[in-house]
């Protein structure tokens, strides 16, 4: 029988990590970071006794075998706190190393020494802790350890050697050397993703190309879109999302407004991917060509836009799949194949892959080869419709394969589920999610939704991008609010969160007819046909979204999610919040009327301190909309909002630096 004892762990190995954060799922998943953002790692480490802890960040490159290191700082109750610099896009890994240092605690006991013959004796211990660190060291620091050693054994005065013994100079020298022999460190090694600051900050144009033709009646083309460009580029969008650009089915084919009957002319669901023409990996001919489509994304680049392209895993009947691989699809006992439902919707022209299909494994090379095509075009940024209709698993690998060609790969994940599903994709490897902000209207549910958002654990790994409506969702704020409710969701969209779209032209053109009373689809939705839209209508908004997103580009605050704040107002039609960067130098308050047909007003209450405000100095609040100024003091102020003038406020705050006579001058 073997001897317990011999078979215990390591003893010696005393200290504890525990509470690592961040973690996902207790490192199961990727936490989320942006490169050139500083990585804080925290955890709580202790050990028996009173000995002193030493502990160390650790970090590599997922790719790379060595290990880099940053020290960590004890920030009270047994926590500890380092940090390093993301300085790449990619996979990382990280971890916490701790261990009981016996010349931190020789040092800590050496201190509180008083009686001569005590210090005499602790110096000597102290020197054969300082002989072993200097063995462990090289070059210089080997040098002055092994003299440092010397002179404590060698003086005789206790008060000098109790200034010798605790030198700091000399202390960071044996510091840098420890002994680590029985260090303890995390169990799992946890998993970090960086990417590019445009998964965390990016301002979306949703457009269906067959409507960009400038001539009524005729259908757009890619080059159409780019004559588009400037005028996107000018509202200040940086992502232009095109729905999907392949072949149309003619098999069941819809017809306007979802008939289950089309007419020759009706131009189908871009969603009924794959016809004789080709599939996923083919161009609508009525768009033009694969060069022209090259040359859209050339131009959209020269505008400072990314193109996002939909990735949509589903068929027509007459996509090449549905003959070549009958096997990827679920057929019933009639001998049809079964078709899309969501009840109570139908979508006869789209069959759904059969992912428990016995050839799972040739479908998922297939549907990762789709994606990878579309990169191999220049496309880094992906909307995925439905992702939470296909297997969690081939999400995760899919992503997984395209980041490690393209770490700089964005994808959305636009799948309108319930909540757990919806985070269980963003933990996969989703880079951004929609929500349910289109149907949060009232202060109450955007306050909760928010900070559950931006507080919570999800912040760790959920990235939100608001969109107020998309070519699936008109609701009835928007249906029935009218210019209002437009500007007011907008600029909720806009401010509340870093990322976010619209689904033009029908938003700035504030298109609020539904198909049905008490549905959320289109009148005459561009989903069935081609529509033509008036740009240069006098209603439209585009002027006052150009302005909101140069606030956004103008004001890092804006950038990021992490600083939300919500204040209080005494009007539950009134919400106010605010972001500021890190260091305070820039902070930018929000107020919104969330009602679009009464003016509303009521007294704010800021947080001066969370702002770096002198609570008995003035300030200035500029409206970034209106360009109006305002002069504030303290924490409490009136605001007055008229729907029919402006819903919102969008304050960059101005602290005041001096008065030179009669003039008050604010950074």
């Amino acid at each position: 029988m073997a001897d317990p004892v011999t078979a215990a762990p390591d003893g010696r190995a005393r200290a504890v990590i525990e509470n690592v954060t961040p973690s996902v799922d207790g490192g199961r998943f990727a936490a989320k970071r942006i490169v050139g953002e500083r990585v804080v790692v925290e955890a709580d480490c202790f050990g028996d006794g009173h000995d002193a802890i030493a502990c160390r960040l650790l970090w590599r490159r997922e790719d790379g075998l060595r290990w880099h290191e940053a020290p960590m700082l004890a920030i009270g109750n047994d926590r500890w706190r380092g940090s390093f610099v993301a300085e790449a896009v990619g996979a990382y890994r990280y971890s916490v190393t701790a261990w009981v240092d016996s010349f931190l605690s020789w040092r800590h006991d050496f201190a509180r020494r008083v009686e001569d013959e005590d210090i005499r004796v602790a110096a000597l211990v102290g020197a054969g802790l300082i002989e072993a660190a200097a063995q462990r060291a090289r070059g210089e620091d080997r040098e002055r350890l092994k003299g440092w050693a010397a002179q404590l054994r060698e003086t005789p005065e206790p008060p000098i050697l109790k200034r010798l013994g605790l030198d700091e100079e000399l202390a960071a020298v044996a510091d840098r050397n420890p002994d680590r022999r029985f260090a303890a460190t995390c169990a799992v090694e946890l998993p970090l993703v960086v990417d590019r600051e445009r998964a965390r900050f990016s301002t979306w144009y949703e457009m269906f190309p067959r409507s960009a033709s400038p001539e009524p009646g005729r259908h757009g083309t890619f080059r159409d879109c780019e004559a588009r460009l400037a005028y996107i580029a000018g509202m200040g969008f940086d992502v232009l999302y095109l729905p999907p650009i392949h072949p149309i089915g003619r098999v069941n084919r819809k017809g306007r407004n979802n008939a289950l009957v089309a007419r020759s002319q009706d131009v189908g669901s871009p969603w009924a991917i794959g016809s004789a023409e080709g599939g996923h990996k083919s161009v609508h001919t009525e768009l033009g060509t694969i060069e022209d489509f090259r040359s859209l994304c050339a131009s959209a680049r020269a505008h400072g836009i990314e193109i996002a392209l939909d990735i949509a895993f589903q068929c027509a009947p007459d996509h090449p799949y549905v003959a070549e691989h009958p096997e990827w699809f679920r057929w019933r006992p009639d001998g049809t194949v079964q078709y899309a439902e969501n009840p109570p919707k139908k979508y006869q022209d789209i069959f759904p892959f059969e992912f428990d299909c016995e050839e799972w494994r040739a479908l998922w090379a297939e549907l990762a080869s789709v994606i990878r095509y579309w990169a191999a075009e220049g496309v880094r940024i992906f909307r995925v419709d439905n992702p939470h209709t296909k297997p969690f698993p081939f999400w995760e690998w899919a992503i997984a394969e395209l980041k490690r060609e393209h770490p700089e790969a964005i994808f959305l994940a636009e799948a309108f589920t319930r909540p757990k599903v919806m985070h269980r994709l963003a933990k996969l490897g989703f880079s951004q999610s929609y929500t349910y902000f289109a149907w949060r209207n009232t202060k109450h549910e955007l306050v909760g939704y928010f900070t559950e958002l931006t507080q919570g654990p999800a912040r760790e790994y959920f990235r939100p991008n608001l969109w107020p409506n998309t070519p699936d969702i008109l609701t009835e704020y928007l249906q029935f609010g009218g210019r209002a409710a437009f500007v007011a969701r907008l600029v909720l969209a806009a401010t509340l969160s870093a990322s976010y779209g619209i689904y033009g032209p029908a938003f700035e053109l504030q298109e609020a007819s539904p198909r049905d009373p008490g549905g959320e689809e289109y009148l005459d939705s561009e989903k069935y046909q081609i529509r033509h839209w008036n740009l240069d209508a006098p209603h439209s908004l585009s002027e006052f979204i150009s302005r909101l997103n140069r606030a956004r580009r103008e004001n890092p605050a804006l950038q990021s999610d992490a600083s939300l704040r919500f204040f209080p107002v005494d009007n539950e039609s009134l919400l106010c919040y605010c972001k500021a960067t890190e260091d305070l130098e820039n902070a930018v308050v929000a107020v919104v009327n969330l009602d679009p047909h009464h003016v509303q007003s009521g007294w704010v209450e800021l947080d001066l301190a969370a702002l770096g405000v002198d609570a008995h100095t003035p300030y200035q609040m500029h409206d970034l909309l209106s360009g109006a100024r305002f002069l504030w003091s303290g924490p409490r102020n009136f605001v007055h909002l008229d729907p029919q003038r402006s819903p919102a406020h969008v304050f960059a705050l101005r602290r005041k630096l001096r008065t030179e006579r009669n003039f008050d001058y604010f950074l």
